[in-house]
C-alpha cells in the first residue's frame, strides 16, 4: 500500500479547538493589524524553519507591511521547546514557524503542549525531502544505502532533523517500503537527530554519518558544490533545486513524503487578533518578493488560512499518529 503525505489534500475531519490559555497583552495592535510581530523559530540557526522564519521576516519588513519582525530562535526537542515557548507568550502578535516535524515531534516526545493548544494561521510551503551521501561515499543508489542497513543495521548512521519529524519518518518509511515491520525498522534503523540543519551538513561533511535526510532547500547548494549527491528526493516529480535527483518511487520505493511549513499564534488570542495575522500574512503571501523567496528557495507553494487550515491540520496530526504507530516510533 502506498505510503503518501499529500500535504495539498484535505480530509474532512474534526477542525482544532481553540483554547483559551490566558489573557493576552497588547503589542501596538490596531483595527488595520499590528505594527510590529515577532517570530519564533523553534530549531537552531541553519535549517528549514531557520530559512523560513528569516524569510517571513524579511519579507514583512522589506515591504514594510510592519515595522519590525525580530526572529527569535528557540530550538530542541523537534520544536515542542518552542511550542512551549508559545504558549507562554503573552504578545498576541507572536508568530512561530511549524509544520510537520512538530506534528511528529509532539507526538514521539508525549509534549504537554500541543498544536491543537494554539491558533493556526496559515500553511505556507510545501517541500519534498532528499536522502544525501557524502561525495566520496559508496553508495550510488537509494537502493544501496537501503540494502546496506538492511545487512548492517546499526552499523549504518542516517542523520537529519529532530527525533520523530519528517526526516525521521521518512527514513522509517522508506525501511518500511523495503519490506520492514516496526520491530525491524527500531532494530535496523540508526537515526542521529540534530535540532538545526546545520548540524547535519556538519556531521555528512565531517563523514561522521552515512547518509542525511531533510528539505531539498537545506541541501541543495552542497549537491550543487558536489560535497554531497543526492540519492533520491520523496516528491512525485524531481525537485526543481536538484532536478537530476531520481524521486524514491521511479527506484522501487512506494513512498512519496513531503513537509509543509506554516504559522500558529498562541492559542487564546481574539477573533479579530487572529484575523488581524491572517489578513498581514495573507497580504505577505501576495507579494512579488514573497513569490521570489518561493522560487529562489525551491518552496512549493501551499497557502491555506481559516477552516481548511484548521481541517487539514487535524487531518495531518491523525495521519502522522497512525504512521508513528505502523514504523515503531510510538507505541
Amino acid at each position: 500500500m502506498r505510503t503518501r503525505f499529500a500535504t495539498a489534500a484535505l480530509l474532512a475531519a474534526v477542525a482544532l479547538s481553540l483554547t483559551a490559555c490566558h489573557p493576552q497583552a497588547s503589542s501596538g495592535g490596531s483595527a488595520a493589524g499590528p505594527s510590529s510581530v515577532q517570530i519564533i523559530v523553534p530549531a537552531d540557526p541553519g535549517g528549514g524553519w531557520d530559512q523560513t522564519g528569516r524569510a517571513i521576516s524579511s519579507t514583512l519588513t522589506g515591504d514594510k507591511l510592519v515595522g519590525a519582525a525580530p526572529v527569535n530562535n528557540v530550538g530542541g526537542a523537534g520544536g515542542t521547546v518552542g511550542l512551549a515557548s508559545l504558549a507562554n507568550e503573552r504578545n498576541p502578535y507572536t508568530l512561530m514557524v511549524t509544520g510537520l516535524v512538530m506534528v511528529g515531534a509532539v507526538e514521539t516526545n508525549s509534549a504537554q503542549n500541543r498544536l491543537e493548544d494554539t491558533t493556526p494561521i496559515a500553511r505556507l510551503t510545501d517541500e519534498p525531502l532528499v536522502v544525501v551521501v557524502p561525495k566520496d561515499s559508496p553508495y550510488q543508489t537509494l537502493k544501496e544505502l537501503v540494502d546496506a542497513v538492511l545487512a548492517d543495521g546499526q552499523k549504518i548512521t542516517i542523520t537529519g532533523g529532530s527525533a520523530g519529524g519528517a526526516d525521521h519518518i521518512l527514513a522509517g518509511l522508506l525501511l518500511e517500503a523495503a519490506g520492514l515491520d516496526g520491530a525491524g525498522i527500531t532494530e535496523k534503523l540508526n537515526y542521529v537527530p540534530n535540532s538545526g540543519g546545520g548540524e547535519a551538513v556538519s556531521l555528512l561533511l565531517g563523514k561522521n554519518a552515512s547518509a542525511g535526510i531533510s528539505g531539498v532547500g537545506e541541501f541543495a547548494e552542497y549537491v550543487t558544490s558536489g560535497d554531497l549527491r543526492a540519492l533520491a528526493v520523496s516528491s512525485d516529480a524531481p525537485a526543481a533545486l536538484i532536478p537530476s535527483a531520481p524521486t524514491m518511487t521511479s527506484q522501487g520505493y512506494d513512498v512519496v513524503y513531503t513537509n509543509w511549513r506554516g504559522l500558529l499564534a498562541p492559542g487564546g488570542i481574539s477573533a479579530e487578533q487572529k484575523q488581524q495575522l491572517v489578513d498581514l500574512i495573507t497580504r505577505m503571501h501576495a507579494s512579488a518578493a514573497w513569490q521570489a523567496t518561493l522560487k529562489d528557495k525551491g518552496w512549493t507553494d501551499a497557502f491555506l488560512t481559516g477552516d481548511e487550515l484548521s481541517t487539514f491540520l487535524t487531518a495531518n496530526i491523525s495521519d502522522v499518529q497512525s504512521t508513528l504507530k505502523n514504523i515503531g516510533l510510538t507505541s
